[in-house]
């Protein structure tokens, strides 16, 4: 091996090394899990003369999904005039995949606690709904399970 060949492998050793460990540690973190969606109640109210019912959602799981995930993301596209919205954007589907709803600026994983859709009142509501978490820096789309729409 002559001087300059071993000179080069030399040099690019500490960077194979640093490669090697930044690339174990990004597969090792966890992958989130899909959502764990759930009815917490249904509530009336009124807007613009006319009733509605608001159906109320927490994901049990909230906790397994980290806070970056939920952060401002104004370098991707803005959600309406929203040029501040989050990474992560949640909908709101009916079991055959109607969107009923959307969230664009969670700012937290704990946020995933106060899901919801409203129906006028006198609408049936669909038998069971579920949501997509969107990460869009990641383009990666999370469905959770089949959730109630009654208690």
């Amino acid at each position: 091996m002559t001087f300059r060949l071993r000179k080069q492998t030399l040099l690019l050793f500490p960077v194979l090394i640093g490669v090697m460990f930044a690339t174990q540690r990004a597969a090792s973190a966890p992958v989130p899990p899909n959502p764990v969606l759930y009815l917490i109640g249904t509530e009336p109210f009124q807007t613009g003369g006319k009733q509605f019912t608001r159906y109320e959602y927490d994901v049990l799981n909230k906790d397994s999904y980290p806070a970056e995930m939920f952060a401002a993301a104004p370098a991707l596209p803005p959600c309406g005039a929203n040029t501040k919205s989050s990474r992560t954007w949640v909908d709101i589907f009916d079991q055959r995949g109607k969107r009923l709803y959307g969230f664009c600026a969670l700012g937290k994983p704990s946020d995933l606690s106060k899901l919801w859709f409203a129906l006028e009142q006198g609408v049936v509501p669909p038998s069971y709904i579920y949501i997509e978490l969107n990460d869009r820096q990641t383009n990666t789309k999370y469905k959770s399970n089949l959730a109630d729409t009654t208690l």
